[in-house]
């Protein structure tokens, strides 16, 4: 009974039905509170339904839940549980992607007007992107001597320490932008050893189609040169527009608030993006086109390329 009811409550996730998602996932719970997958998977369904704070005071079950390649650190001093910060000083420990890591630096300034002096360890990659945030910057390369501090905690785990649901997501530009520039930047392919980069990345002949387009250019670092986030950022102030797969591209441009159209796929799209939304509660000048059916993406470009058309002829 349980394992049928777990793979109807897939069925139903996979389906867009999260309302019958999340039913069938606590009733497994109901019969098994043991069964971590299915409470990684009602966590998904809860944050993908919008339900931010009962799905991040769930998030920590990535740690158990075999899904993610999360590691949590053996550290000599205590990771924060949400008690009060102020005086005290807290370590942020990165975690899963470059997106992810720029994402959740939203929450630095709320750390630090709650009165926490905020640490954060980094790859180098964005040690130069991070610099302008009110924390200590810690560059994860090499052996790297960790001071102690008061409290740690992972990256990911701060929403749900913090409370935070819609109601009350820091959505303020949080990293440096320039006033509005010219052309396009377009990201039109992410990390290939993400799990579902196939699904995400547009095809070459997609790709092409996007890089036709007036004012268009390549994001790519094989393209660019840029040798970090900040290299990428100096080029994305310049611009009017960035147009992205879901990659850490859409994560930069997004915290810049510079506007930014995310294109998705129509199979499990990321839980930060919910489902039947053209917005984002996470960044206020994103915009999102998302597939029809999957490997459509003839359609979404047919509605960048009309909004495009829309947008000059407002301009």
């Amino acid at each position: 009974m349980i394992r049928e009811t777990f793979e109807r409550a897939v069925a139903r996730q996979r389906q867009g039905d999260l309302a019958g998602a999340i039913a069938g996932y606590r009733r497994c719970l109901e019969l098994d509170p043991s069964i971590a997958v299915a409470r990684h998977n009602l966590c998904v369904a809860l944050l993908t339904a919008g339900e931010l704070e009962e799905g991040f005071a769930l998030y920590d079950l990535r740690f158990g839940a075999g899904r993610q390649p999360v590691r949590k650190p053996a550290l000599s001093f205590p990771e924060w549980s949400g008690e009060p910060v102020w005086g005290r000083s807290i370590l942020i420990w990165p975690e899963q992607g470059a997106g992810d890591h720029i994402m959740f630096a939203r929450f630095v300034p709320e750390l630090v007007h709650r009165g926490a002096r905020v640490t954060m360890l980094v790859p180098p990659t964005l040690a130069r992107l991070f610099a302008p945030l009110p924390a200590t910057i810690l560059v994860a390369e090499g052996r790297v001597s960790i001071p102690t501090h008061d409290f740690w905690s992972m990256a990911g785990s701060l929403p749900g320490k913090l409370g935070v649901g819609l109601a009350n997501l820091p959505a303020d530009r949080y990293l440096p932008d320039a006033p509005r520039g010219v052309g396009i930047g377009i990201m039109a392919r992410g990390n290939p050893a993400h799990g579902a980069d196939r699904d995400r990345s547009l095809p070459p002949d997609v790709a092409a189609r996007l890089l036709a387009l007036p004012g268009a250019r390549s994001l790519h670092p094989d393209d660019t040169g840029a040798r970090d986030f900040e290299a990428t950022a100096g080029i994305v102030r310049g611009l009017d527009l960035v147009i992205s797969v879901d990659t850490s591209v859409a994560h930069l441009a997004g915290a810049m608030h510079k506007p930014t159209w995310i294109l998705l796929q129509a199979q499990d799209p990321d839980w930060r993006w919910m489902r039947d939304r053209t917005d984002s509660p996470w960044y206020p000048t994103a915009r999102l086109f998302r597939q029809p059916a999957p490997g459509d993406w003839d359609s979404v470009l047919n509605e960048v390329e009309a909004a495009l058309r829309a947008r000059r002829a407002a301009a």
